[in-house]
Order: C-alpha cells, then structure tokens, then sequence
C-alpha cells in the first residue's frame, strides 16, 4: 500500500496522484543501453534510478498535498489545504513543449513544496486550487 493510503486520516480521501513525466526515465534508459560498454555496472546505477523514481509519491487529499520520497528511509513533506497561499508552475522551454514542470506550493509562513517533473502542471495547480478553495470555504 502506498504511503498516502496509509496515511489518510479518518474522513480524508484521495483527490488525485500526481505521476512523474515519462521523461523522468530516461536516465535509467540510459544506463541500460550503456550496460553492454560499462560491463553491465550502469544497471546498478538504473536499478538505483528506478527505485528512486518508483519511491517517489506525490500526490493531493480532501486535506494536503503531500510528498514523499525514499525507499528504505523516508522522508514526507506534507501541507495543509487551508495553509496553501500560492501555486505556481515552473516551466522551461522544453517543458512547455513536452508537458512537463514542477509546482511550487508556497504556505504561511515560511513553509513551501515543491512537486518535480510532474505531467501536466496546468492539471496540477487546477487541481491543488481548487481543493484549498474548497477547504477554504468548508472553514
């Protein structure tokens, strides 16, 4: 089960997941056509790519945004919808034209997320506004 499932509290559910762009792979793609030059040691390097991008949990509830990172350690960022002040997306050139960028939430105080290489970051921001909206106004 994945970490946003199991850390749902009572009455939360999930809104969306927020899946990395196909992009994001390439690396590991990488690595395994080198396997043959580097005597099969950039596997090691894919497997080690593959399991971080694969750990990776980004995702929006009836009450957060969280992020979660790490296979064996872990590490969660996590917030609040009524804390949420700004969304905005970071885009370069070549993620405007293959649909890809990172969202940055900026909170009260000095707390702020940042989701990297996200699919559809217009979705995204959409998505986290319109759930602080609806936070904001059950408040």
């Amino acid at each position: 089960m994945s970490y946003i499932d199991d850390s749902l509290s009572a009455g939360e559910t999930v809104v969306a997941r927020f899946g990395q762009h196909w992009l994001t792979w390439m690396p590991v793609a990488l690595c395994v056509l080198l396997a043959p030059v580097t005597l099969g040691l950039s596997l090691i390097v894919a497997g080690v790519l593959a399991l971080r991008i694969r750990s990776l949990e980004q995702g929006l509830t009836t009450r957060r945004v969280i992020l979660k990172t790490g296979f064996i350690s872990r590490h969660s960022e996590e917030m609040r919808l009524g804390s949420v002040e700004t969304v905005e997306i970071r885009q370069s050139l070549w993620g405007r034209i293959l649909g890809y960028g990172s969202i940055e939430i900026t909170g009260r105080g000095t707390s702020d997320l940042l989701l990297r290489r996200v699919a559809d970051p217009m979705a995204v921001k959409r998505a986290i506004e319109s759930a602080a909206n609806s936070a904001e106004a059950h408040t």
